[in-house]
Parts: structure tokens; sequence; C-alpha cells
């Protein structure tokens, strides 16, 4: 059911006037989609993932990227692929629900859409949470609560009384 919400954008990060990577996020994964030169394979690049840190490139050539992440991942179930020229690194969040201002730290989007991400990760985690629902049509008035931690503490247990 959560097809119904609206998909993922696309956010670019430019340098120089020419986009470097494009990255999108969902309740519990960040992907980030990288041109490739024409004719480059599989085996030619490297990529590293580590728990904050993301690095590849083309080997035996300088880092084309060599960056801290916005916040962790689980290293044992991110992956990357390469497919019609474009590299795809996909990072399973270790804070699912965690709303990601930038794939990589410091390129942080601008707030607006930034509100709209974490607006649409809350409606994502909603919909997972009720799938009977329809919340497609569902709008936040005022701030977006946190998508990871709005109203956890309701399904802890109510303190026992003396």
């Amino acid at each position: 059911m959560t097809e119904k919400l609206a998909p993922s954008t696309r956010h670019q990060y430019h340098h120089n006037g020419r986009v470097v990577y494009e990255w999108d996020q969902s309740f519990s994964e960040v992907n980030i989609y990288v041109p490739v030169p024409p004719g480059v394979t599989g085996k030619q690049l490297f990529v590293d993932i580590e728990t904050r840190h993301l690095r590849f490139g083309i080997k035996s050539t300088p880092a084309y990227l060599d960056s801290d992440l916005f916040a962790a991942v689980k290293v044992s179930e991110s992956f990357w692929t390469l497919e019609d020229g474009v590299l795809h690194v996909s990072l399973t969040k270790l804070e699912e629900g965690e709303p990601w201002r930038s794939a990589i730290a410091g390129h942080d989007l601008d707030p607006a859409t930034q509100q709209a991400d974490q607006q649409r990760l809350m409606l994502e985690r909603f919909q997972a949470e009720h799938p009977g629902f329809d919340f497609s049509q569902a709008k936040f008035n005022g701030q977006v609560p946190n998508p990871r931690t709005f109203m956890r503490d309701l399904d802890a247990a109510p303190p026992e009384e003396p």
C-alpha cells in the first residue's frame, strides 16, 4: 500500500555547474546514484561502504567521492550495483525512519525540501503501520514530527504501580 504515497524525489548535488550525484531516501534506506564514464565496468570500480563513510571511484585513480555520510548505516545490509552506466549505492539506515538532510555530510537540502522529505517519511511510516488506510492525500499542519521517534513511547508497556 505504500505505493499510494508520493514517490521519493531524487535530489541532486551539484558542483561547478554539474551533477555530481543524485540521491533519495525511504523510511529504511538511502540510495545514491552516480553516472560513470562510458565503457566502465563494475570490475573497474571500487566501492567502500563503512558505517559513517563512503568512498568510491575507478580503480588505480583517486577516489571520485571520499566523504562522511550524513548518518550511520548498516554495512552488512548495504550494497552497490552498476546498471546502465549508473553506479547505485544502496545504504540501509542504522536508525530506521531517521530523516537524512543529505546523503553526504555537508551537502544539506534546503529547509523546505527537508520538510517535504520528513513529511513523506512520516506518511510512509503511517502507511506501513496501518496498511488498511490510505494516506496518499494526507497533509500535516505545522511542524512535521520526526518519523523515527514520533509516539514511539506508546509502544512501551506502562510502568507498574507500587
